[in-house]
């Protein structure tokens, strides 16, 4: 063999032992051994005990809140409307302006029955003169008949004379009889005019129309310059808050059982709560006020009233107000948290963390609400844990984390 081609197949076999080498490498590497994939860890999920406790029975029922006075404020006379005195929505005392009519033809109507009442007793003082004279003179001709009487018998005056005498004070009698007719008639008329000037006093009084009561008024109906009558209606509603009312209707069996719930039997000690329409509890506790005189034959049911103290009148009337009271006690009741209930479509789930910190999804019956707590009929034991807090995505039979619940109360 020639010394070149003895090179050459060294060469050769040199870089064929090199590609071999990384061939061999590469494939060791695509071939080598992957790490083992670890499981992901269970999730963290929070868990509650299922609780058993004595706990009150509410019953619950729709109310409407009320002030306990609604004066509606009217006109008492005719006229027109000149100021609004006072903020709507405002609270106003008793006695506080509220609207002001016009009062001129009341005030004109005031100084006409003065001056009436005022010609009635002038009447009466020249009345009460003219009887002073009639009967001053009805003296002196009765003494002039008594004197010519017996003259006259005796022939010492003339027949004349008497007979004058006579007619004279049978003149000045029928003088004092007028007079007093007259005095009647200053009299009748004095109290005519005293009965026109305490009416025209009244009805110039009525243009300032005041506030009877302490409490707020509402929207104004009517306007500065509309005219008002005792016709038109409600100008505005002046409402007593504190305390305000919660009228609620119950039936005639619940109303039956009502004084069966206290030793005493007196509904007066009926402690009430009061559910707001955003579904908290009103803070202050309401007493029961009174019921109707009769169960309503319609809808067999009677309605009740409640009264819930109001510091600065935050509630207002028409307010929806549910009336919840405790009408007994559930004995040994099974409780958990509300968050650990799931509703489907009417069927109420409940996920349940075993001894082995599995997850099982369990069908409960649920009964009374109480705070933050449900009332658990069936489907549950005590000491039974389940999820409060993160039970998205649990599938039955997969493992957890559990902790404590931080919204529980153990």
């Amino acid at each position: 063999m020639k010394p070149n081609s003895a090179l050459r197949l060294k060469h050769v076999a040199s870089a064929s032992a090199c590609v071999l080498v990384v061939v061999l490498i590469f494939f060791a590497a695509r071939s080598g051994a992957k790490p083992t994939a670890q499981a992901p860890p269970p999730p963290v999920v929070e868990v509650a005990p299922v609780e058993q406790k004595d706990i009150p029975v509410y019953r619950e029922w729709i109310g409407t809140l009320s002030g306990q006075v609604n004066a509606d404020i009217k006109a008492q006379v005719t006229g027109y409307l000149l100021t609004r005195n006072y903020k709507e929505g405002s609270y106003v005392t008793k006695g506080e302006l509220l609207f002001e009519i016009d009062p001129r033809p009341f005030q004109a109507a005031l100084d006409q029955a003065k001056g009436q009442l005022a010609q009635a007793e002038a009447q009466l003082a020249q009345g009460e003169a003219q009887l002073a004279t009639a009967e001053a003179n009805q003296l002196k001709s009765q003494l002039d008949v008594e004197k010519y009487g017996p003259l006259a018998k005796a022939d010492a005056v003339s027949k004349q004379d008497f007979d004058n005498a006579v007619q004279t004070n049978l003149a000045n009698k029928a003088q004092v009889q007028a007079a007093k007719a007259a005095i009647a008639a200053a009299k009748a008329q004095i109290q005519a005019s005293q009965a026109a000037v305490e009416i025209a006093t009244i009805n110039l009084n009525f243009t300032r129309i005041v506030s009877p009561i302490d409490g707020v008024v509402g929207i104004a109906q009517a306007q500065v310059g509309d005219l008002v009558s005792t016709s038109s209606g409600t100008l505005t509603t002046i409402s007593t808050l504190d305390p305000i009312r919660d009228y609620f209707s119950v039936s005639e069996q619940e109303y039956l059982t009502l004084p069966k719930q206290f030793s005493d039997s007196h509904l007066e000690h009926w402690k009430l709560q009061l559910i707001l329409a955003d579904g908290t509890r009103y803070p202050h506790e309401g007493e029961f006020y009174f019921a109707d005189r009769q169960v309503n034959q319609n809808t067999g049911a009677i309605q009740l009233a409640a009264l819930f103290a109001n510091p600065g009148n935050v509630l207002r009337p028409g307010q929806y107000g549910k009336v919840r009271a405790v009408m007994g006690v559930q004995r040994s009741a099974l409780l958990i948290p509300q968050a650990a209930v799931t509703d489907q479509q009417g069927s109420y789930l409940v996920n349940v963390v075993g001894t082995d910190d599995r997850v099982a999804v369990r069908h409960v019956q649920v009964g009374e609400r109480t705070g933050t707590m449900w009332v658990i009929k069936e489907g549950l034991k005590t000491g039974e844990r389940v999820v409060v807090e993160g039970q998205q995505n649990l599938r039955p039979g997969a493992p957890v984390k559990p902790k404590p619940f931080k919204g529980s109360d153990q």
